[in-house]
């Protein structure tokens, strides 16, 4: 079965030119189109995508509310990848810690466009540390946010719990981390598992605001890696 793509954005022709991309591959179908975030539930619903390209800025919703609003109400929803102009943008920010799998620039090529869609419908999360980080320190209420902190206390993380975290907030994939750590990537991912349900985020996108926000992870102390991630 292709990957099923709903396209949200108020610009006719970004929805065009992703359109085009995605449907140049065959293991990809764009399914419907909406050009505000209020259109989205419905047509969740009744087209049932794998991945959602969801602008931020909409005129009468943002894609921040579309993403809670998804996730709120949807019993199984979708991945959402969060199309954006500026990375470092605090609408991008928000909209990750609402819940979104990660984010994706306009201007990406078509390649990093395809990979995006096919990453986050596998279960991955596209995160850039280094633009994580920025915006963790600019929107995230700096190191040391004390909700963040309370959160990652209560979590009462295992020794190396704590050091998957920080791979993960580092941007390496279950392989590339359990290439670190000399284990298997089952191992891994049940580290990864534990981490999730300690911390009661949705995915791995939400552990590593986490663990920026809270302080545990800062800039000279993430664990080194400069790509998206894998689930």
């Amino acid at each position: 079965m292709p990957v099923s793509v709903l396209l949200v954005d108020d610009e006719p022709l970004v929805r065009a030119g992703l359109r085009a991309v995605l449907e140049a591959q065959p293991d990809i179908e764009v399914v419907g189109e909406a050009a505000d975030g209020a259109a989205v539930i419905p047509l969740v619903r009744r087209l049932r995508p794998d991945v959602v390209a969801m602008d931020v800025r909409m005129p009468l919703m943002d894609g921040i509310e579309a993403t809670r609003a998804v996730l709120r109400t949807v019993e199984v929803p979708p991945r959402i990848l969060v199309v954006t102009t500026f990375e470092n943008d605090e609408y991008v920010y928000e909209a990750l810690r609402a819940g979104a799998d990660g984010f994706l620039l306009k201007r990406a090529r078509p390649a990093e466009i395809v990979h995006a869609v096919r990453l986050v419908a596998e279960g991955g999360s596209l995160l850039f540390p280094a633009s994580v980080r920025r915006l963790a320190a600019s929107y995230g209420g700096g190191p040391g946010n004390r909700a963040a902190r309370e959160l990652l206390e209560r979590a009462r993380l295992t020794e190396r719990e704590a050091g998957v975290l920080r791979l993960m907030a580092g941007g390496l994939s279950n392989a590339e981390i359990a290439a670190r750590l000399v284990v298997g990537a089952e191992t891994v991912k049940s580290h990864v598992s534990a981490v999730l349900a300690k911390l009661a985020v949705r995915d791995r996108t939400q552990a590593v605001i986490t663990a920026y926000e809270s302080g545990f992870v800062t800039a000279g102390r993430a664990g080194g890696g400069t790509g998206p991630s894998d689930g």
